[in-house]
């Protein structure tokens, strides 16, 4: 009995997040949870070491979002951002550059 409890209580948290990241609604105009992190130094920098391919098409779903949120719309369900399919493609780059600066701030205080 008790090796069924972290399996259900696994499968729990899972559906408690597929609900909650349906429940923000951004994955309804087609954006991806790291399309909606604020853009502060920091994010600029990760941003501007993406892969061209993948700046562009962060560029193509904020456009397309505002575009629909200018409208009031949102996609239709079968176009929608799956939890599954959300690529966490900015977070790696966010990190380095996050480390690299904590990096310089020690490297400062010396």
């Amino acid at each position: 009995m008790a090796s069924r409890a972290p399996v259900a209580s696994g499968r729990l948290l899972l559906g408690f997040r597929k609900w909650y990241y349906n429940l923000c609604g951004f994955n309804k105009l087609g954006l991806m949870r790291d399309d909606t992190i604020h853009e502060d130094n920091d994010v600029k920098e990760a941003l501007r070491r993406l892969p061209e391919d993948q700046y562009n098409d962060r560029v193509f779903r904020i456009k397309r979002a505002l575009d629909l949120s200018m409208k009031q719309q949102i996609l239709p369900r079968d176009q929608w951002t799956k939890y599954e399919e959300d690529v966490h493609y900015l977070t790696p780059y966010l990190d380095e550059v996050v480390r690299e600066r904590k990096e310089r701030e020690e490297w400062m205080k010396k």
